[in-house]
Order: C-alpha cells, then sequence, then structure tokens
C-alpha cells in the first residue's frame, strides 16, 4: 500500500469519529449553555472525539473490521460519556 492510500484509509477510519465528536460537543454546549459555559469547545470536541476514535479501535479489534453498528452505537455511549466527564466532573448541583 502506498503511503497516500495508508493516510487517506486512517483519514476515513477517524473521520466518523471526528464529526461525532464535534456534532455531541455543539449540542451539548447549546442543550447546557449554562451549566457547560466554563468549558471550552475544543476541550469538549477532543474529549468526545478522543473516546469516539478509542470505541473505533475496540470495534476493529473485537469484530475484525470497521463499520459494524454496534461500534458505531459504542461511539455514541464513549462520546456521551467523556462530554459528561469532561463538561461536568467537579461541578456541585
Amino acid at each position: 500500500m502506498q503511503a497516500t492510500a495508508a493516510f487517506w484509509h486512517l483519514v476515513n477510519f477517524f473521520a466518523p469519529a471526528i464529526v461525532v465528536g464535534g456534532v455531541a460537543a455543539v449540542t451539548a454546549r447549546l442543550a447546557w449553555r449554562r451549566e457547560l459555559g466554563a468549558r471550552r469547545w475544543l476541550s469538549l470536541w477532543a474529549w468526545a472525539s478522543g473516546a469516539a476514535a478509542l470505541a473505533s479501535i475496540l470495534g476493529l479489534v473485537v469484530f475484525d473490521h470497521d463499520g459494524k453498528m454496534a461500534t458505531y452505537a459504542a461511539m455514541v455511549l464513549a462520546c456521551a460519556g467523556a462530554l459528561w466527564w469532561a463538561g461536568f466532573r467537579g461541578t456541585k448541583g
């Protein structure tokens, strides 16, 4: 495999995690404006995308190929957990 082909395979593998993380971070910031006002948007995006990327890698390892619906469900749950961790830990409510 050529280097450019390998690069595009990696980009396409991690693209859903980056997009889902970004959409989840924006939605969380809009839904909980007051509670997440002190949290930086890029920080939330990084947490959510990182968790989704880890779920994608885990899905690749477990199922031996990517694109399974269970992996995408795990990405959504990982995003939610990461946003809760990054956005609401340490806050007293």
